[in-house]
């Protein structure tokens, strides 16, 4: 089954149902003469991917991606490559009770009214096992990144509830951040996140919590105005991802509380190039990046699932009592941290190609 597609000239379109064979993804758009290999791919599957650790889904799926087609001797030919993930540990079974109402703050209800009918086993279109798809297309295009401008991505966990990282961004040792299990480049903290989530998986809940990503080495350019501009993609992007309910770039919300005096990033001459005093824009002027850190969060709710009794209705509008069943996420973050890097990477390098189609066209 087709799946939506995603970006302009480095376009991806997600094929697969989490309750088949696996996940596929094309991506149409990458430059030929890219080396690459599952070996470029595999390490961001791994941070993404399911039963990694005591407070993830005890779900256990090795993640490993086959390159189909869109390489010769491992090398891209320039036509769209296929990548693929299989399926192993899928228990369709957990959701038989699922077909019979609607869980609370999943799609269910929306999927039904909208299509008339809905894939129970996982969710289909609307359950996270597509995004590894996500990951396994964003690794590529992080690759064309890195050789053609030396661009780092890093995110990380910020907060998880009421627990919240107080590092400023550029001030964040990416050493810390595979250090422990939450992603968190805060060794203490890190610790106190994990006992509270696990906390929560005990007591058969669930807590949210945010994600920050810094992206860094961007040159100034990309970015489209009017409706394609660098935040607003970036934006797009983030709130397609599953248990996304919120984004903000620079100072956000935070920025309403100050004055435009204050809030001005002020330009100044660094050693013969021009740079920002602060950073409250996060990157992105007009649209445009503007050559400083790209900076942004994204707020991820509590996991639906939860195993505790529940009030809905069933098919038939009646009231219901209800228990989640199945391997689930306590807390989505840890593992929505590769996930958040691998759709920056897709929106970054979209631009960096249209932002190269006009360079092109004014040098001939």
């Amino acid at each position: 089954m087709a799946g939506d597609s995603f970006g302009k000239l480095f376009k991806i379109s997600n094929w697969g149902e989490s309750h088949g064979k696996g996940i596929g993804v094309v991506v149409e758009g990458c430059p030929a003469g890219l080396k690459l290999s599952e070996e470029d791919i595999q390490p961001y599957l791994d941070k993404r991917r399911p039963g990694q650790s005591s407070i993830t889904t005890r779900r256990d799926e090795a993640d490993a991606v086959e390159i189909l087609s869109g390489t010769v001797d491992g090398m891209t030919t320039g036509t769209p490559l296929t990548l693929f993930i299989r399926n192993n540990d899928q228990k369709s079974k957990d959701y038989s009770e699922m077909a019979k109402l609607y869980r609370p703050s999943h799609a269910d209800y929306t999927y039904q009214q909208k299509y008339g009918i809905r894939d129970v086993a996982g969710g289909g279109r609307s359950s996270a096992r597509v995004t590894a798809g996500h990951v396994a297309a964003g690794a590529v295009a992080r690759k064309v990144l890195t050789e053609a401008l030396g661009v780092d991505i890093i995110g990380y966990v910020k907060s998880v509830q009421d627990l919240e990282l107080k590092v400023e961004p550029e001030a964040i040792d990416a050493d810390l951040i595979e250090a422990n299990l939450v992603r968190c480049p805060d060794t203490e903290l890190a610790e106190r996140m994990v006992k509270k989530i696990e906390a929560a998986r005990k007591a058969g809940d669930s807590l949210g919590g945010v994600v920050e990503c810094q992206l860094r080495n961007v040159p100034v350019g990309l970015g489209e105005p009017v409706f394609d501009k660098l935040e607003a993609d970036l934006a797009k992007a983030m709130l397609s991802i599953n248990a996304s309910k919120g984004f903000e770039i620079g100072s956000g919300f935070a920025g309403t509380m100050m004055q435009g005096s204050t809030h001005n990033d002020v330009f100044f001459d660094d050693n013969g190039s021009v740079s920002t005093k602060t950073n409250y824009s996060g990157g992105v002027q007009g649209g445009i990046s503007n050559g400083m850190p790209v900076i942004f969060r994204v707020a991820f709710k509590p996991t639906p699932t939860i195993i505790r009794e529940q009030e809905t209705v069933n098919l038939k509008g009646e009231d219901v009592v209800f228990h989640g069943r199945g391997r689930h996420d306590p807390c989505v973050l840890p593992r929505a941290v590769p996930i958040v890097e691998a759709m920056a990477a897709l929106v970054l390098c979209d631009h960096f190609l249209r932002f190269r189609a006009y360079k092109n066209l004014f040098d001939v």
